[in-house]
């Protein structure tokens, strides 16, 4: 796109905004952010600029403008707007009404929800075809995966361009062409959180050994291959007949386990928390974010030397 139409806008400046607004930034677009919150905004700068530290990109935040309510944002030049508030569905459809009125008939308007389609913010709404899901996975200024989710009133013409739009920005886009909950990442590690955790609760084995099994097993292979192209190298043969096994016998619980709600019961819920299935401090927590974003950053060089993204 020319320099002269390189204008986002993204709602919410928590986690998850920063790495959004951070890929806008270092891919050369300014960026409108719209807070609620006078401490989200005064921090932004600075905590964008720690992002694309991150990134190995100039720390520039000049093209960086905040503001309190959307009717503030200079509408008439944004190309794409992505919200990035809490999962409430209520407050999502809200800013999309909002977000309808304001904005120009061409500008995309699209969602980082990790759980509610598309269809159910935008419904009632008149231009849906140019609404869609925009799903980033934390940190989203280095994990290169996006999902572009269409509804049923979703232009596709209208996706393709937000994919271009991601593929420019360095971020390997994937189309969802069916609004399903979830997604494709998120069901997919659903299936394999939801049986990770049933092992857990069975006593099977420890949260440590779980995490060990996964990362240096067909976690390890992932990073090289998909699930798909990996069975094409190991034959599916072996995987239909191993499916009649052990399938039959995996967990097909319809919530959360035991272990789970009690951990969230008591608090115990990580990083927020200093206590999960792990106890931390703000050492522990500093290191591990520290290595945790340096594997991420090794990972990712290995995807551009195969130009992946």
């Amino acid at each position: 796109m020319p320099q002269r139409e390189r204008h986002a806008l993204v709602i919410g400046g928590g986690t998850m905004g920063v790495g959004i607004i951070a890929m806008f930034i270092a891919g050369g677009w300014t960026v409108d952010v719209v807070s609620r919150s006078a401490t989200t905004r005064d921090r932004l700068a600075a905590a964008t600029a720690k992002a694309l530290a991150g990134m190995g990109k100039p720390t520039d935040t000049s093209g960086l403008r905040t503001f309190a309510t959307l009717p503030e944002a200079d509408w008439s030049r944004i190309d794409i707007a992505v919200e990035t508030v809490t999962e409430d569905l209520a407050l999502k459809q809200k800013l999309f009404a909002e977000m309808e009125a304001l904005a120009r008939p061409d500008a995309a308007l699209t969602s980082n929800s990790s759980s509610f389609p598309i269809s159910g913010i935008g419904k009632g709404l008149k231009t849906q075809r140019r609404m869609m899901g925009l799903h980033f996975f934390m940190p989203a200024h280095l994990i290169p995966l996006v999902e572009v989710v269409s509804s049923v009133h979703t232009d596709p013409t209208q996706a393709e361009r937000v994919g271009a739009i991601m593929k420019d920005l360095g971020k390997r886009p994937v189309q969802v062409r069916k609004d399903v909950i979830g997604f494709l990442g998120n069901r997919i590690q659903g299936a394999l959180m939801r049986e990770a955790l049933w092992l857990i609760e069975q006593g099977v084995a420890s949260p440590e050994d779980v995490d060990a099994t996964v990362r240096l097993s067909f976690g390890f292979r992932y990073a090289a291959a998909g699930p798909i192209v990996q069975k094409e190298h190991s034959g599916w043969d072996t995987t239909c007949a191993v499916a009649k096994i052990i399938w039959p016998d995996l967990t097909n619980a319809d919530g959360p386990p035991p272990v789970l709600q009690k951990n969230v019961d008591e608090g115990r819920i990580g990083f927020k928390t200093k206590r999960g299935f792990f106890d931390w401090d703000d050492e522990s927590m500093a290191k591990e974010r520290a290595r945790y974003e340096r594997a991420l950053r090794k990972c990712l060089e290995i995807f551009k030397e195969e130009g992946i993204v």
